[in-house]
């Protein structure tokens, strides 16, 4: 009679010792379970953030926004290329200071790369007061901000111009064609190209389109 409580006995701790190793393993395979469900939002949350950042990078963050305008100089030649520009839709706002923006022109017998000397604000409304304030070098390009707070920053309730100024034997001549590259902090550049016309006038403003 003893030795078969004794057998029961033993039977008991073997069931309640399987228990154990197979509560042990259940819980186990839940942590598991939530690594692996966790990694998996973790990984699908940076595919996201991948792929919304090579969306951003794909868009260029400028808008061309108006027409391009060349002004001749005394010889017939385009010696001034502007046009303005503003934020792209759903774009944040763009700080266009001489570190972070690169402008590149390239003609058909140049290439000047990296001419940018920075942004200016300014509510001068004609090309005279424009060349004034911005005081072009040969072969060099500024931004001029309207609708200024002061800083330079682009916002969505401002526009800008960016003007280039050729130097000797950089300037456009009749049919010859300009493409110009601005690449801003982030986003792909703006590529504006544009064809001079034929029997351009001198010392007088010519629509490029």
């Amino acid at each position: 009679m003893n030795l078969k409580k004794l057998v029961k006995h033993k039977r008991a701790i073997v069931g309640i010792e399987a228990a154990i190793v197979l509560i042990a393993f259940i819980i186990i395979a839940a942590a598991l379970s939530y690594v692996v469900v966790n990694m998996g939002f973790y990984t699908t949350q940076k595919t996201k953030e991948t792929m919304s950042s090579g969306v951003e990078e794909s868009l260029a963050a400028l808008q061309l926004d108006g027409v391009v305008t060349g002004k001749t100089n005394a010889t017939n030649y385009i010696e001034y290329v502007a046009f303005p520009v503003k934020l792209s839709v759903g774009k944040a706002n763009l700080d266009l200071k001489d570190e972070s923006v690169i402008v590149s022109v390239y003609l058909s017998n140049a290439t000047l790369m990296n001419i940018y000397e920075g942004s200016v604000s300014t509510d001068n409304a004609t090309w005279d007061d424009l060349i004034t304030t911005l005081g072009l070098g040969s072969d060099e390009a500024k931004f001029a901000i309207y609708n200024d707070d002061g800083d330079s920053v682009l916002e969505s309730t401002e526009k800008a111009f960016l003007m280039i100024r050729l130097g000797a034997g950089h300037r456009i001549a009749d049919y010859e064609a300009v493409k110009i590259e601005v690449k801003a902090s982030k986003g792909a550049a703006l590529t504006v190209a544009r064809t001079a016309p034929g029997g351009m006038p001198a010392s007088s403003f010519v629509d490029l389109g």
